[in-house]
């Protein structure tokens, strides 16, 4: 069975170094806020070429309290919209709704799968204060436009960059880095991995850093001082260590990924199967190879069937989901149809070239 994603075989490269640094961890006696999640802020900043890291809980309390940091600010209120994706994880909208800001759902690109630039221009309204744009699968949005646009309107952008660790825009700026502020996930299956929960924000703004670090740990501006209602979002000291192991070896699994993609994509030929568009920089970090596929249960239990693991990211669009009933009546045909034919197929590091035939052999003979 060639799994869709080994998370042990991904970690037990580090399994001498995780031990080293849980002993340590254990011995300081000191567990939540401590050195290690500092060392990493400062290392993922720097690795993101942006001022500041502020680590907290997971990947959506990162775009929440970047939202609510705005809104302290005085640069966002209650009622204000947010353009996202119609075609990403719910997370993105739940962010947004939990700040009592209102979503509103964009089209999205037949190609990229990201926003439609056209639909999301012409959405904007004087009620429009931020663009969230999602770098789904791993693939930056097309940001030189989102910004371009952002700046004529004079509203936020805030990049969900919980898929896209490292990823490159234009050979010049890291994702984490191309608007006002960025929410990162660590969970387990991201490039960026942590053992356990964990996200962090990035920004190049010292005010919303400030704010965003009181609002993680109960709005404290000082011991039992509490300058906002904030909430309990914090990065786990001995997860803060483990990225740390981690976080060197980003870049190198990251090219291993665009190496296994542009196996794919030059040698998978069937054409019941739609392969994603790459333009070969490292603009994607390939999280996930999306594959489109008309007969998409058939095909799934096909590849079951070969022991070719398989995922779908996501089988249900957001604005029919039970969970946002103010959605229901909306239509976004092209996202409708990416949800009904997307798969995502073995795609880490840690493949073999055996591996990788394999699964190339299995699709071209579907």
């Amino acid at each position: 069975m060639i799994p869709f994603l080994d998370l042990h075989k991904i970690n037990e490269r580090f399994e001498d170094a995780f031990k080293t640094e849980f002993s340590k961890f254990l011995d300081s006696g000191y567990y939540i806020l401590g050195t290690n999640v500092s060392a990493f802020e400062s290392a993922f900043a720097a690795y993101c070429g942006v001022k500041h890291c502020v680590g907290v809980g997971n990947g959506l309390d990162a775009l929440r309290l970047l939202l609510e940091g705005y809104k302290i600010l005085g640069k966002l209120k209650d009622g204000d919209e947010v353009l996202v994706a119609s075609n990403t994880f719910i997370a993105t909208i739940l962010a947004v709704k939990q700040v009592q800001l209102v979503p509103v759902l964009i089209e999205s690109d037949a190609t990229t799968f990201n926003f439609d630039i056209s639909a999301l221009e012409n959405r904007i309204t004087a009620k429009t204060k931020v663009i969230m744009p999602v770098h789904l699968y791993g693939q930056i949005a097309p940001m030189e436009a989102i910004n371009k646009i952002a700046s004529k309107a004079g509203i936020l952008v805030i990049e969900d960059a919980a898929q896209a660790h490292g990823a490159v825009y234009k050979s010049t700026k890291k994702a984490g880095n191309l608007g006002d502020g960025a929410g990162f996930s660590f969970y387990p299956s991201k490039n960026l991995g942590a053992l356990g929960d964990g996200g962090a924000i990035t920004t190049n703004n010292d005010e919303l850093a400030a704010v965003v670090k009181k609002l993680r740990n109960y709005g404290t501006s000082s011991k039992y001082e509490n300058e906002y209602i904030g909430i309990n979002s914090r990065l786990d000291e001995i997860q803060a260590s483990f990225l740390n192991l981690k976080l060197p070896t980003l870049d190198q699994d990251n090219a291993k990924r665009r190496e296994i993609a542009k196996r794919y994509l030059s040698e998978i030929k069937n054409d019941k199967i739609q392969l994603p568009t790459y333009d070969g920089s490292d603009n994607h970090v390939f999280h996930l190879f999306v594959v489109r596929v008309a007969t998409k249960t058939h095909f799934v239990t096909y590849l079951t069937e070969n022991n070719i693991g398989a995922l779908l990211h996501y089988p249900t669009a957001p604005h029919q989901q039970k969970a946002l009933p103010e959605f229901a009546k909306l239509r976004f045909p092209i996202s409708e149809k990416l949800h009904q034919e997307v798969v995502s197929i073995p795609m880490s590091p840690v493949l073999t070239d055996d591996e990788v035939t394999s699964v190339i052999k299995t699709l071209n003979e579907y």
